[in-house]
C-alpha cells in the first residue's frame, strides 16, 4: 500500500504546520530512550494549554516547558507580534528582516521548550506606552480576530496571560496582549463573532483564563488565594529541571541578549485565575485529558497507556507492533463527525505524535535533501532521500513521492538493519510556482499589522514547506505510515561540522543596489553600484532605471555579463540629481535579451542559531538630494551591537574606520576629528571600561566625541559615558512626530554648519529617541526639547558639553533609525554634531 500525491498536498502541507510547525533546516536529532518515553505518555494526554503575550522573549519559557514535559500537555505561545520594532544585538537587522530573525529564534526556543509558536498580524511599531495608543495603531477588532482564529484553531483548555489588563507590565504592548485575551476567552464561543472563521473552524470556550502573576519590584502579594506551580520541579527522564531547559530556550533570542544562566531548585510560579469555572489547586482541574473526553477514543487510549506502561528502554523497537496498533484504532475514528478536524483538532496531532514516536522506537531516519540550496520556478531539482531502519523490525520503503515529482517512485524494497536505501526523485516545479518569501512579507504592510491574504496560513510561525516529499513506510501488516518530509539543503561547515537550511524557491534573477539610501549632498552626479545574480541560465542583461522627475540617468543603463563560472555581476550606473532639495525612490530592474524583466532584490539572514532565511523585496531605494555641509574628514566609530550609521557617515562623505579594541587601547586617536560611539557601545565594548579615559583624554585634547543612547538593561561598564556625571534613564519619546523645541536656536550645534529648524523633524521614524538622561552636572548645555503627548517635559535627549579643548555630545535621539530611513533633517543634524569641535 502506497500514496501518490495529487496537487492537494499543498493544502496538507498547511495541515502539517498547523500541527507541527517545521524546524526550518535543522538536522533531525536522535531521540534517546528517555525522549521516547516522555513521548509514549504524552501520547495518552489530550489536554492543552495556550500562553498569550505581545512579543518575542516576553514568555515565560520555564512555565511552557513545565506543561509540555510535566502536565503533558500541548502547549502554544501566541505573540502579537515578531518583535519588528525591537533593537537588535547581534547585527543590523531591524524591521521585517528583525521580524524574520525573532521569528526564527522563537521556533529555536520552542524546539528545546517543547511548546508551538503562533502569531497575529500585530506589528511592533516601538515602546508603547498604552494600550490605547496600541489599539489605535493595530486596529482592536481585526487583532482580536486573530486571537480568537488562534484560540478557535488549538482549542486550548486552559489560556494563559503573561501580563495584567492594569498595567504593571509596562509597556502598551503588553497590556494590550492580556486586554485582548481575556476579551477572546469570551468572543471565541461567541458564533456571531467573527463568523467567517466558522468555515474553517468550530468555536471554542476555554475553560479557564489565568494571568501568571508576576511580583512587581518592593511589592507584596497574598498568595493564599492563587494557584502555585513548582516551574523548578525536576523531570527524572531528561535529567533536568524546567528552569534549567528554560535557560536553553530563553537563551536562543540572541538577538535580544537574554542569554541566561541555569537554575536549580524550587521555582513557585502563582496563577491568578481570571474567568472560567473555578479551580482550587490545579489549573487543569476537573478537565477530562483522557481519551474518554471524545466518543470511541476510550480504545485509543488503552493501546496508548499499554504501550507506555510496558515500554522497554532497552529494546525501543518491540514497542512497535502495539504503536501500528493504536495507529489502525485512529483510522477507525477518522469517519466518526466526533473526530473531525474541524469539530476538533486532537486526531491529527496525535497522529503525527505517534508516528514520529514510531520512528523512534524504530530507530528510522528518513533525510530529504537536494544538491542546491536553492531552485528557480520553472526548473527542476534533483531530491535525495536516504531511508535507514535501524533496528530488526520488518519495514520497507514503498514509494516516494511529490505532487511535482516527474514521476514518482515505487520502491518496494525492504529496510535492513543500518543499511540505507537511497532513492533520486526529480522534481519539476511550475513557471508560477511561488518564492519562499515568508507569507506575512508577500503584500505591503497596512499601518499597525501584515496583510495576510491566506487565512489558514495566519497564525503560523513560517511557510509550510513548499513541496514536501512523502515518504511511505510499509510495516508488513497491510499498513502504511505516511511521512511529509521538508527538502532541506545539508553541507559541511569546517567550524560548525553538519549545517543545513530549507531548500528555498527563489526568483530567477535578482537585482539589489550596494546600498538602501544614496545621499546626494550636492548637485554632482555619482556612481551608484548594483549587484545581480544570474538571469535563469542567461548570460547577458541589461540594468535599467525608473527615476524620479528631476533626475538623470547618463547612460539610462548598463548591460551586465556573467562569466563562465560566476552566477553574480557587479554593474555601476551614474546618476545626477536635480539641483534643488527633494527626496525620492529610485527602482532598478534587469531585462535579459528575451525580453523577461526582474525586479526583486533579495537578502540572506543567516546565523549560527537559526536556519538561513531568504527575504525578496523590490529593488527600489531611498534618494535623498539635501544640501549637506559637514566639517572634518575622518571619523573613527565604536560599534556596538551593529548599526547602520557608519554607511550614513560615509555617504555624506566621511572616512569611517571603525575602532577596534587595539585601536581604542593603544591607537592614535588623535587622528579623527570626531569619535562616535554606537547604541549600546558602553554596554556591549568591555574595552570601553579602560579605554573610556583615553576618549575624554581626547576630548579634552580638542576631539569630539558623540555618544548614541546606551541602555540599562544591559548595564553601563562606567559610571558615566561623559567627562561629567550624568543619569541615563529609561525616559523614552514614542511618538516619531512628537514636537522638538529647539531650546536654543542660534547654538552652534543648531546653526553650523547645517541651520536646523522645526522642520528638520518632520518623517521621523517609529520613534523621537530613548534612554534620555534624568540628571546631569550643570557644565553639560541642553539644546533640544521633546516629550510625548501629556507627558513632563524631557530635555535629557542631547547633552553638551566643553571639556577641555574639546566637544562632548550625549545623545538619545534614534540615529540609528533615522539615518538608515533616509530622513534629511536626521542628517543634518548629525552632521552638525560630528562638525561641533570645528
Amino acid at each position: 500500500m502506497f500514496r501518490i500525491l495529487t496537487h492537494r498536498a499543498a493544502a496538507l502541507s498547511v495541515a502539517a504546520a498547523l500541527l507541527f510547525p517545521t524546524v526550518g533546516g535543522a538536522a533531525a536529532r536522535t531521540t534517546d530512550s528517555a525522549e521516547i518515553q516522555l513521548a509514549l505518555r504524552k501520547l495518552t494526554v489530550l489536554g492543552s494549554a495556550m500562553y498569550v503575550a505581545a512579543h518575542p522573549d516576553d514568555e515565560n519559557t520555564a512555565m511552557l516547558s513545565y506543561l509540555s514535559s510535566d502536565r503533558l500537555v500541548r502547549t502554544a505561545y501566541l505573540a502579537m507580534t515578531r518583535g519588528d520594532g525591537g533593537q537588535n544585538l547581534i547585527g543590523s537587522e531591524k524591521g521585517p528582516l528583525l521580524g524574520v530573525l525573532r521569528t526564527q529564534e522563537l521556533l529555536a526556543a520552542r524546539r528545546v521548550d517543547g511548546a508551538e509558536q503562533y502569531f497575529t498580524r500585530a506589528l511592533d511599531f516601538g515602546f508603547s506606552k498604552g494600550p490605547e495608543e496600541t489599539f489605535e495603531i493595530w486596529g482592536h477588532d481585526a487583532i482580536l480576530a486573530d486571537v480568537v482564529w488562534n484560540i478557535r484553531r488549538f482549542q486550548p483548555d486552559v489560556l494563559i496571560t503573561r501580563f495584567p489588563t492594569t498595567g504593571e507590565g509596562g509597556h502598551g504592548h503588553h497590556t494590550a496582549s492580556a486586554i485582548l485575551a481575556v476579551e477572546a476567552f469570551k468572543a471565541a464561543a461567541d458564533p456571531a463573532r467573527f463568523p467567517d472563521q466558522l468555515k474553517s473552524v468550530n468555536v471554542w470556550q476555554p475553560r479557564r483564563l489565568f494571568w501568571n502573576l508576576f511580583r512587581p519590584p518592593g511589592a507584596t502579594i497574598d498568595t493564599s488565594k492563587l494557584l502555585k506551580v513548582d516551574i523548578g520541579s525536576f523531570n527524572r527522564l531528561l535529567g533536568r529541571s524546567y528552569t534549567e531547559i528554560a535557560a536553553e530556550s530563553r537563551s536562543q533570542h540572541k538577538s535580544q541578549g537574554f542569554g541566561s544562566s541555569e537554575r536549580r531548585g524550587t521555582l513557585v510560579n502563582y496563577l491568578s485565575q481570571l474567568a472560567g469555572d473555578p479551580a482550587v489547586t490545579d489549573p487543569f482541574e476537573g478537565i477530562d485529558m483522557s481519551w474518554s473526553r471524545f466518543p470511541g477514543g476510550a480504545a485509543v487510549g488503552k493501546v496508548l497507556d499499554e504501550a507506555w506502561q510496558k515500554f522497554d528502554p532497552r529494546d525501543p523497537a518491540a514497542s512497535v507492533p502495539r504503536l501500528l496498533q493504536a495507529d489502525r484504532e485512529m483510522d477507525r475514528l477518522a469517519a466518526s463527525a466526533a473526530w473531525s478536524p474541524r469539530t476538533n483538532p486532537w486526531l491529527d496531532v496525535k497522529r503525527k505524535e505517534l508516528r514520529d514516536v514510531i520512528r523512534a522506537c524504530a530507530g528510522l531516519s528518513i533525510d530529504v535533501t537536494a544538491a542546491t540550496p536553492y531552485v528557480t520556478a520553472g526548473s527542476d531539482v534533483t531530491v535525495t532521500a536516504t531511508v535507514v531502519n535501524r533496528s530488526d523490525f520488518p519495514l520497507r520503503l514503498e514509494a516516494v513521492g511529490s505532487p511535482y515529482a516527474n514521476p514518482s517512485k515505487v520502491v518496494g524494497e525492504a529496510l535492513k538493519n543500518n543499511e540505507p536505501v537511497k532513492v533520486e526523485v526529480t522534481v519539476h516545479l511550475p513557471d508560477d510556482f511561488p518564492s519562499t518569501q515568508p507569507y506575512w512579507l508577500r503584500r505591503p504592510p497596512e499601518a499597525g499589522r501584515y496583510v495576510v491574504e491566506d487565512q489558514q496560513l495566519l497564525g503560523l510561525p513560517e511557510n509550510p514547506p513548499p513541496f514536501p516529499l512523502v515518504v511511505t513506510i510499509g510495516t508488513g501488516v497491510d499498513q502504511s505510515l505516511f511521512y511529509d518530509m521538508p527538502v532541506v539543503y545539508r553541507w559541511t561547515d569546517p567550524v560548525e561540522g553538519q549545517r543545513s537550511r530549507p531548500l528555498d524557491i527563489v526568483p530567477p534573477g535578482t537585482i539589489d543596489a550596494d546600498e538602501n539610501i544614496v545621499l546626494f549632498p550636492d548637485a554632482k552626479p555619482r556612481a551608484v553600484g548594483f549587484r545581480v545574480s544570474r538571469l535563469a541560465g542567461a548570460t547577458s542583461g541589461t540594468v535599467r532605471l525608473r527615476l524620479p522627475d528631476g533626475w538623470k540617468g547618463a547612460p539610462d543603463s548598463a548591460p551586465v555579463t556573467f562569466g563562465p563560472a560566476s552566477d553574480n555581476a557587479h554593474v555601476e550606473l551614474t546618476v545626477t540629481p536635480p539641483a534643488r532639495e527633494t527626496t525620492g525612490t529610485i527602482e532598478a530592474f534587469v531585462t535579459t535579451p528575451d525580453g523577461k524583466s526582474y525586479t526583486q532584490g533579495m537578502t540572506t539572514i543567516a546565523y549560527p542559531h537559526i536556519p538561513a532565511q531568504r527575504v525578496f523585496a523590490d529593488a527600489r531605494f531611498r534618494s535623498l538630494r539635501i544640501d549637506l555641509r559637514h566639517k572634518g574628514s575622518r571619523i573613527g566609530y565604536i560599534m556596538g551591537p551593529g548599526d547602520e550609521v557608519p554607511d550614513a557617515l560615509r555617504q555624506a562623505g566621511y572616512s569611517v574606520t571603525l575602532l577596534t579594541d587595539e585601536d581604542l587601547e593603544r591607537g592614535d586617536l588623535g587622528r579623527y576629528d570626531a569619535i562616535v560611539a554606537g547604541i549600546r557601545s558602553y554596554n556591549t565594548r568591555k574595552v570601553l571600561k579602560t579605554a573610556h579615559a583615553r576618549l575624554m583624554n581626547y576630548v579634552e585634547n580638542g576631539g569630539t566625541m558623540v555618544v548614541q543612547y546606551q541602555t540599562l538593561n544591559d548595564g553601563i561598564i562606567v559610571a558615566s559615558p561623559g567627562p561629567y556625571p550624568l543619569t541615563i534613564s529609561s525616559d523614552r519619546v514614542t511618538v516619531e512626530g512628537a514636537p522638538v523645541r529647539l531650546l536654543a536656536p542660534d547654538d552652534p550645534l543648531l546653526t553650523t554648519p547645517n541651520r536646523i529648524t522645526a522642520a528638520d523633524f518632520d518623517g521621523w521614524v517609529q520613534e523621537r529617541g530613548l534612554y534620555f538622561a534624568s540628571k546631569w552636572d550643570p557644565r553639560y548645555r541642553t539644546v533640544l526639547e521633546s516629550h510625548d503627548p501629556g507627558e513632563s517635559e524631557k530635555p535629557g535627549g542631547m547633552l553638551v558639553a566643553h571639556y577641555g579643548k574639546g566637544t562632548y555630545i550625549y545623545t538619545a535621539y534614534a540615529w540609528f533609525r533615522q539615518l538608515p530611513a533616509g530622513v534629511p533633517g536626521a542628517y543634518k543634524l548629525f552632521m552638525n554634531l560630528v562638525s561641533a569641535g570645528k
